[in-house]
Protein backbone atom coordinates (compact mmCIF):
# COMPACT_ATOMS: atom_id res chain seq x y z
CA UNK A 1 0.00 0.00 0.00
CA UNK A 2 2.76 2.60 0.37
CA UNK A 3 4.73 1.72 -2.79
CA UNK A 4 1.42 2.41 -4.24
CA UNK A 5 0.57 5.99 -2.65
CA UNK A 6 4.10 6.96 -2.74
CA UNK A 7 3.98 5.79 -7.09
CA UNK A 8 0.63 7.65 -7.18
CA UNK A 9 2.44 10.30 -5.49
CA UNK A 10 5.61 10.47 -8.03
CA UNK A 11 3.37 10.11 -10.90
CA UNK A 12 1.46 13.75 -10.23
CA UNK A 13 4.35 15.59 -9.38
CA UNK A 14 6.06 14.40 -12.80
CA UNK A 15 3.60 17.02 -15.33
CA UNK A 16 4.18 19.72 -12.60
CA UNK A 17 8.11 19.38 -13.16
CA UNK A 18 7.60 19.41 -17.09
CA UNK A 19 6.14 22.49 -16.83
CA UNK A 20 8.36 25.39 -18.43
CA UNK A 21 7.77 29.24 -18.10
CA UNK A 22 7.18 31.37 -21.18
CA UNK A 23 10.33 33.08 -22.99
CA UNK A 24 10.65 36.47 -23.62
CA UNK A 25 13.06 35.74 -26.28
CA UNK A 26 10.42 33.14 -27.86
CA UNK A 27 7.75 36.34 -27.97
CA UNK A 28 7.60 39.13 -30.17
CA UNK A 29 7.93 42.78 -27.82
CA UNK A 30 4.15 43.51 -28.39
CA UNK A 31 3.50 39.70 -27.33
CA UNK A 32 5.80 39.77 -24.06
CA UNK A 33 4.03 42.78 -23.15
CA UNK A 34 0.41 41.98 -23.45
CA UNK A 35 1.27 38.85 -21.49
CA UNK A 36 2.36 40.65 -18.56
CA UNK A 37 -0.37 42.74 -18.49
CA UNK A 38 -2.70 40.27 -18.55
CA UNK A 39 -1.67 38.06 -16.24
CA UNK A 40 -0.52 40.91 -13.47
CA UNK A 41 2.52 39.22 -12.28
CA UNK A 42 4.63 36.29 -14.02
CA UNK A 43 7.90 34.27 -14.31
CA UNK A 44 9.26 34.88 -17.53
CA UNK A 45 12.68 33.03 -18.91
CA UNK A 46 14.70 36.04 -20.13
CA UNK A 47 16.97 33.86 -22.14
CA UNK A 48 19.19 30.77 -21.12
CA UNK A 49 18.87 29.58 -17.28
CA UNK A 50 17.87 33.67 -16.66
CA UNK A 51 13.96 34.58 -15.34
CA UNK A 52 12.23 36.85 -13.11
CA UNK A 53 8.99 37.88 -12.10
CA UNK A 54 7.66 40.84 -13.86
CA UNK A 55 4.18 42.73 -12.54
CA UNK A 56 1.70 45.00 -14.81
CA UNK A 57 2.14 47.55 -11.80
CA UNK A 58 3.06 48.41 -7.99
CA UNK A 59 -0.13 46.93 -7.10
CA UNK A 60 1.27 43.47 -7.39
CA UNK A 61 4.51 44.48 -5.67
CA UNK A 62 4.90 44.20 -1.47
CA UNK A 63 3.93 47.10 -0.14
CA UNK A 64 7.61 47.92 0.63
CA UNK A 65 8.70 47.48 -2.26
CA UNK A 66 8.88 49.55 -5.71
CA UNK A 67 8.36 49.02 -8.88
CA UNK A 68 10.80 49.25 -11.70
CA UNK A 69 10.72 49.42 -15.18
CA UNK A 70 12.04 46.25 -17.01
CA UNK A 71 13.59 45.98 -20.33
CA UNK A 72 14.33 42.93 -21.25
CA UNK A 73 14.82 40.74 -24.95
CA UNK A 74 12.34 39.45 -26.72
CA UNK A 75 12.49 38.31 -30.36
CA UNK A 76 12.39 41.37 -31.81
CA UNK A 77 13.68 43.78 -29.79
CA UNK A 78 16.69 43.85 -28.04
CA UNK A 79 15.69 46.17 -24.92
CA UNK A 80 12.14 45.66 -24.77
CA UNK A 81 9.81 47.61 -21.98
CA UNK A 82 7.69 44.42 -20.80
CA UNK A 83 6.53 45.98 -17.55
CA UNK A 84 8.03 46.37 -14.45
CA UNK A 85 10.13 44.20 -11.24
CA UNK A 86 9.67 44.58 -7.87
CA UNK A 87 12.73 45.69 -5.75
CA UNK A 88 13.18 46.83 -1.88
CA UNK A 89 15.07 50.45 -2.35
CA UNK A 90 17.61 51.31 -0.57
CA UNK A 91 18.89 54.77 1.12
CA UNK A 92 20.53 55.94 -2.28
CA UNK A 93 16.92 55.58 -4.37
CA UNK A 94 14.81 58.87 -5.19
CA UNK A 95 11.46 59.17 -7.32
CA UNK A 96 13.14 59.89 -11.08
CA UNK A 97 15.25 57.53 -13.11
CA UNK A 98 13.99 53.91 -13.80
CA UNK A 99 10.82 54.81 -12.99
Amino acid sequence: MIIRTATAILLLAVPAAAQTRPSSTAMTCQQTARLVRANGALVLGTGGQTYDRFVRDRSFCAVTEIARRAFRPTRDNPTCLIGYTCYEPGADDWPGEGF
